[in-house]
């Protein structure tokens, strides 16, 4: 049916406008429907928040009311100070954003053909690790050959070398010729306080700072379009920071920065201009998107502050999806990590984007691995059309609030660092080790208790996986803060169960002692299975169901040492004590029981010989730990 123009349509008009009061209403009634504890009946919403790092607390609504709780953040416009919403007036729209690939090769021939492949398949700049843990700085020449230095930026990632790769790729662009203008948007990539986080060589980069300076004059006055600086804020997001510590952190080292370059006799703006800012993004995707639209209204303050004109404070921003939530086990499922991080940075308005390869934290890439990394990119500008809108977030509530108060949080942590001497004291005193030392303990803890899953490693892992080959990569510069990913705790029990099934032939195994029909016990095996598999323990559930007269020789054909009973609350009433001592009885050196009893049932158990208690939100790393020490596990 065609609706005459002079119609239109009215849509929600023709009904009653909802009141945020009665959405409260109806929740408080769901709520103590469900059991669900409201402890203030005037904000009943209080019982679906969510905690981030920071002290942020997510709602599970935000609308023009909550907004207006939270404070009035500057918006702007698009190009225009703050630049909340984004650097260039026109977005990404025009061009799309950057697809940077990264290379850490130590040989020049195999970063030759993996540069020539990723720029001829639509990569469009190239990130070189050059000195210790990667290319030799005198290979960059045979590394660049073929590249045309007038139409791919490049950007160079040396640490204390900094200054030597800068000349040796200043001389290549210069035997271009004055007629050819070298190609804009590449950095020299000198961080000398990056390099004192990553080594702890925080003597060295005083002078490193006085040559990174006198750099970037030379920049301003003789290579326009090219930056000296990158501000990289991945050693702090490597050493576990949260959010606003890596933003603060940005901050405070690109102040540090300014200082330099204005004390050496660069004006504001110039100084301004020789900065490019480095940025983790996740898959926490509402998170990435907010801190990327934080960090440029923080420097946009920052700029102000120095007395820098309006556009100077526009800050370049290069997105690196997170080395920290990248896994060994089931790495595939890092393209899907990468995807939505990626996705988070082009709405978030990075001006380049770096996707790391599925097998990253495997070694070098292969082809394959390069070769998605660099499409991700080019599905969502190309198919997705993603860059087609500027700030595509802006004006939802919820982002709108959480860049706001992601912005407070590092501007809070940034005035501590300043307040401590700057980040040079900052880190030679420990502040920054410690807070994110920190921060990365409480994390760690929810990453244990699998309230953090990770998919593949914590949650739903599959021990038949094998391992993909891959070349090792160069080890990279440490001795300063650590380098930590999400999966650490579980690669290490996986480590160690495939070391004994090297050793043993198999892995060490658990036998599950499952109590009545399937019905009954398939929800507690099936926790029980994904909670051994995340250790490395083969998991033997046959029979699929015993009881306590048949589980002692059941247990003893399994071959296995502990053994865990499974089912539900009245099976357990009926015969759980039994089983388990019966399990006790027929050799078990450890008996499980998967629930959370109260506390009369769970001195029954005890009694009976349960050792330990197993459910949801307790400290899976701890109990896989301590199930392969008793089988004898080295």
């Amino acid at each position: 049916m065609t609706v005459p123009p002079e119609e239109g349509l009215s849509l929600a008009e023709d009904f009653p406008e909802a009141t945020y009061e009665q959405w409260q209403q109806l929740v408080s009634g769901v709520l103590r429907k469900t059991g669900a504890t409201v402890t203030d009946d005037t904000v009943p919403e209080s019982a679906l928040t969510t905690t981030l790092p920071d002290g942020i607390t997510v709602r599970p609504l935000y609308t023009r009311h909550t907004r207006r709780e939270g404070g009035e953040g500057p918006h702007g416009r698009p190009g225009l100070p703050p630049f909340t919403r984004g650097a260039l007036p026109e977005g990404n729209v025009v061009r799309g954003w950057d697809i940077r690939q990264r290379h850490t090769r130590a040989d020049a021939e195999g970063t030759r053909d993996a540069v020539l492949g990723d720029l001829e398949n639509g990569v469009t700049s190239v990130w070189l690790t050059l000195g210790p843990g990667g290319l030799p700085v005198g290979e960059l020449e045979r590394a660049l050959e073929g590249v045309y230095l007038d139409l791919a930026p490049v950007v160079l990632d040396a640490g204390d070398q900094f200054g030597a790769a800068a000349d040796e790729l200043l001389r290549l662009r210069g035997a271009l010729g004055p007629a050819t203008p070298p190609a804009s948007g590449g950095a020299l990539g000198a961080d000398p306080l990056g390099h004192a986080a990553r080594t702890g060589a925080h003597e060295q980069a005083v002078e490193l700072r006085r040559e990174a300076a006198q750099l970037a004059a030379r920049c301003a006055a003789d290579h326009p379009g090219l930056r000296a600086y990158v501000v990289d804020a991945l050693p702090y997001h490597e050493a576990g920071a949260s959010p606003a510590r890596e933003l603060g952190c940005a901050l405070a080292t690109g102040v540090g920065y300014l200082r330099d370059m204005t004390a050496a006799g660069l004006p504001v703006e110039a100084a301004c201009a020789q900065l490019e800012f480095r940025y983790a993004a996740s898959a926490d995707q509402f998170t990435t998107i907010a801190a990327l639209r934080a960090a440029r209204r923080l420097w946009a303050r920052v700029a102000q502050a120095c007395g820098a004109a309006g556009e100077a404070g526009a800050q370049r921003q290069h997105a690196v999806t997170s080395p920290v939530m990248m896994t060994r086990r089931d790495p595939w499922v890092n393209m899907l990590r990468t995807t939505v991080a990626t996705l988070a940075a082009g709405v978030g308005g990075a001006d380049a984007v770096t996707v790391l390869p599925f097998d990253e934290a495997l070694g070098l890439p292969d082809a394959f691995a390069r070769r998605i990394a660099r499409n991700t990119s080019s599905i969502l500008l190309e198919e997705s059309h993603l860059a087609g809108v500027i700030d595509p977030a802006g004006g939802s509530w919820y982002v709108e609030a959480l860049t706001d108060e992601l912005a407070r949080a590092a501007w809070s942590w940034f005035q501590e660092i300043e307040g401590a001497g700057g980040m040079a004291a900052a880190l030679r005193d420990g502040l920054v080790a410690e807070r994110l030392r920190e921060g990365w303990a409480e994390r760690a803890a929810g990453l244990a208790r699998r309230k953090e899953p990770v998919t593949g490693v914590s949650e739903f892992p599959t021990l038949e996986e094998r391992s993909l080959p891959r070349q090792p990569a160069p080890e990279r510069p440490g001795g300063g803060l650590p380098r930590v990913r999400r999966d650490d705790a579980f690669e290490a029990l996986r480590a160690r169960s495939d070391a004994h099934l090297a050793a043993a032939g198999a892995r060490p195994a658990l036998f599950l002692a499952a109590l009545g029909p399937a019905a009954a016990h398939t929800a507690r095996v099936s926790f029980v299975v994904n909670l051994l598999q995340a250790g490395g323990i083969r998991p033997v559930h046959d029979p699929v169901t015993v009881d306590a007269d048949s589980v002692a020789e059941a247990f003893a054909a399994s071959g296995a040492t502990v053994a865990c009973v499974c089912s539900s609350d009245a099976f357990y009433a009926e015969q759980g004590a039994a089983t388990a001592a019966a399990l006790k009885a027929a050799g078990a050196e450890r008996v499980l029981l998967a629930g959370r009893p109260g506390a009369g049932p769970r001195e029954e158990y005890l009694a009976a010989g349960v050792d330990e208690f197993v459910f949801a939100g307790g400290d899976a790393v701890a109990t896989l730990t301590s199930l392969l020490d008793r089988m004898g596990v080295a």
